[in-house]
């Protein structure tokens, strides 16, 4: 009768895994199971497992119940497992909370224990949470670096499914959610979309919802606010069916903040409060904060102030508190905006130097163009033009970097597609010239051999043939040398546009440089600045804002250098866009004072970009960066 009950178990629990259904009857058993008796406490460990498991999402207090039941167990009899795993859990619980620093006290526990006993499927886990942990905190490096380890544990520790593909989608998903947070949209939609088949090839409806849910976060950033909708509602659906309390709150805000951006405040503000309600019941710190401060951005743009203040102060002491770094940057800048429409523009400036200072910190470039560009235009109203210039100037940098880099990947992607298929079609027709060539001559030395002996008649014609062949092979070679010699030509009139380019950008930046000198002399004659200001400021955000003159030159460089981007690449994976920049205009010997003029940057900022990508490099201290990039 006992084996008869642990078979019944287990068979419900491979029945619960493979099919991933969460229901009533599922949660009924597993309770009978439990109050049974008679099973020993390693059954008991994995009955209390599967229990939290169900419900720490839409029961967390009745699941951290089962939680402590396992650490009882250890405290009872020492049973190494029920101690990993009730701390396992017991962090769960408080990482769903958003309370970050006791999720971190259990976790630590849990990967200890787990690492004494060499459970890598358990390690591999605290390890994508606590990586989870690293990310809300805003240390991105960290958490990738967590991230992609855990994939190469994953491939070589992990081998059945749908286990197998279970970690390594959730993996894909946190990276995505990571370069997302970053401002890297491409790599995050690549790695959401990886995270989206696995999930759907294990038919995971579950993890599928949430990779919907962060699909639409990708859309909404594009700006594509009625497909990121799509998303958003399709994701709240599979989470409500499911009971997932917790994600379906996520998804609510999701949903209400799409209605703000289509201008349906009636809808956004509905959807909106019940996220919030639901958060609250469940007490999930992070998305009541960013739903709060959600609520307050509705309440500035209906100017009911005093709501606003409420709701953003709330949310700001909640992601405060539990240090969230993202939403205090982003509730910060909401504040900023409310003090500014209330007339108080130094409180607004003290709440925008918070949150870009958080910004530069933690490297989170996606806000950090908009923080600029709200800045600039307090400025402006406070009659601070000088100030106001500089910072949308850098607002505007930061949204080129960010926009340049896609379109650039974009179009390197295209033009190395198209590269690769004309050099495939070129060896191809040559080797088969080739290929004919060596058979005529075959057929050549042949007729020679077998009619070489007295027969004049035909050793003449075949002369005659073969001094046709000859000549036909000559005006080839002619044919062939004077094509090379255009070749040659288009090759040094694109060397010369490409100089030619290059000595624009310089022109280009060396203008703003001493447009910005001229506005200092400007400052004499009060009279004419301010009539002045409003066009100056236009001129120099279309003249920082052109994609156009970048394109041209990368366009010449690439016909110039064939593949040198992708050379690079190859022997550095790693590198990033700004610095395969740098390497181009290294390439053409650009002086560091050139390139700092035409970077708009300060050549010790030059320097030090230098030494980084040497460094990456793996470039000893005597080499020469430059020589070693003219050998590519």
């Amino acid at each position: 009768m006992k084996a008869n009950r642990i078979y019944l178990c287990l068979f419900l629990l491979s029945t619960f895994i493979s099919s991933g259904q969460q229901n009533q009857a599922f949660i009924d058993s597993l309770k009978q199971e439990l109050t049974h008796g008679g099973h020993n406490d390693s059954i008991k460990v994995v009955l209390l497992t599967k229990l939290h498991e169900k419900l720490m999402f839409a029961e967390p207090e009745v699941a951290k119940g089962y939680a402590q039941q396992e650490l009882n167990i250890y405290k009872e009899t020492g049973l190494e497992l029920a101690y990993g795993l009730g701390n396992l859990h017991m962090g769960d619980y408080h990482f769903n909370k958003s309370e970050n620093d006791s999720a971190l006290y259990y976790y630590t526990i849990a990967k200890t224990n787990f690492e004494k006993n060499n459970k890598t499927r358990a390690i591999i886990f605290v390890n994508y949470t606590l990586a989870d942990i690293y990310k809300m905190q805003g240390d991105y490096k960290k958490a990738l670096s967590i991230f992609e380890n855990s994939i190469d544990q994953i491939e070589k520790h992990i081998s059945d499914e749908p286990y197998k593909s279970q970690f390594l989608a959730s993996s894909y998903l946190a990276i995505g959610s990571c370069y997302f947070a970053k401002g890297d949209l491409r790599i995050a939609l690549s790695e959401t979309l990886r995270a989206l088949k696995l999930y759907e090839t294990i038919n995971d409806a579950l993890r599928s919802a949430d990779t919907f849910k962060q699909l639409g976060d990708i859309e909404s950033r594009l700006l594509h606010y009625k497909n990121a909708l799509t998303y958003y509602q399709e994701a709240q659906k599979i989470y409500h069916n499911k009971n997932d309390n917790i994600y379906e709150a996520n998804a609510l805000h999701a949903i209400g903040q799409m209605h703000t951006h289509l201008n349906q405040p009636e809808e956004a503000e509905t959807y909106l409060l019940k996220s919030i309600a639901l958060a609250k019941k469940y007490e999930v710190k992070a998305t009541q904060a960013k739903t709060l401060n959600e609520l307050g951005l509705l309440y500035i743009s209906k100017k009911e102030h005093q709501k606003a203040i409420q709701v953003l102060t709330e949310s700001e002491q909640i992601a405060s508190a539990e240090g969230i770094v993202l939403q205090q940057i982003t509730t910060g800048k909401s504040m900023a905006l409310l003090a500014e429409n209330q007339g108080n523009y130094n409180k607004a400036l003290r709440m925008l130097n918070k949150s870009i200072s958080l910004c530069s910190i933690h490297e989170t470039q996606s806000l950090l163009g908009d923080l600029f560009e709200q800045k600039a235009h307090v400025l402006e109203k406070q009659g601070n033009y000088k100030a106001s210039i500089a910072n949308y100037k850098n607002a505007q940098a930061v949204h080129d970097s960010i926009s340049s880099v896609e379109k650039t990947r974009q179009i390197e992607e295209l033009k190395t597609i198209y590269e690769t298929e004309k050099k495939e079609a070129e060896i191809a027709l040559q080797k088969e010239e080739i290929n004919t060539l060596n058979e005529k001559a075959k057929v050549d030395r042949l007729t020679k051999s077998l009619y070489a002996g007295g027969m004049f008649t035909f050793v003449s014609v075949s002369g005659l043939l073969f001094f046709g062949f000859r000549q036909r092979i000559k005006k080839n070679r002619i044919a062939r040398e004077k094509k090379e010699a255009l070749l040659q030509k288009e090759i040094d009139h694109k060397k010369k546009e490409l100089a030619s380019q290059t000595l624009h950008l310089v022109q280009k930046n060396t203008f703003i440089q001493e447009l910005k000198e001229n506005l200092e002399n400007l400052k004499n004659s009060p009279e004419k600045f301010k009539m002045e200001f409003r066009r100056i400021v236009m001129l120099l955000k279309k003249e920082n804002a052109s994609d156009r003159d970048w394109e041209v030159f990368k366009s010449y460089f690439s016909e110039v250098h064939n593949d040198f981007d992708q050379k690079i690449k190859t022997l550095c994976p790693d590198i990033t866009e700004k610095e395969i920049r740098l390497s181009a205009f290294l390439r053409m010997n650009l002086s560091t004072k050139e390139i700092a003029a035409t970077l708009n940057v300060l050549p010790d900022s030059i320097l030090k970009s230098k030494y980084r990508l040497k460094k990456k490099l793996g470039l000893d201290k005597d080499q020469d960066l430059g020589q070693f990039l003219n050998a590519f």
